[in-house]
């Protein structure tokens, strides 16, 4: 048994040689994808507890184009309710 397990690995060496060599490249792989969360997830937990200054920029945007487009959707509404009342349509049909 061990006998042909010899003779097996030393036909096959090149086999075994990429095998190994390709299961350190994917645990590498692994590693590196497992460290970059890591520091990622580091990352974005300083932000959270921190607060950064880009934030309030990105707020005041927000609150800015949301007033905006609550202003469009009223003007578009009140178009729209005009043009049914001079047209005699239903808004349902």
């Amino acid at each position: 048994m061990v006998e042909g397990a010899r003779s097996w690995l030393k036909d096959n060496a090149t086999l075994v040689y990429f095998l190994i060599g390709q299961a350190i490249f994917i645990g590498g792989g692994a590693f590196s994808l497992t460290t970059y969360m890591t520091q990622l997830e580091a990352r974005v937990s300083t932000l959270e507890t921190r607060g950064s200054p880009h934030l309030n920029v990105v707020d005041s945007r927000l609150t800015v184009l949301e007033s905006k487009t609550t202003d469009n959707k009223e003007a578009i509404d009140r178009i729209v309710g005009i043009m049914v009342k001079e047209l005699h349509v239903s808004p349902t049909r």
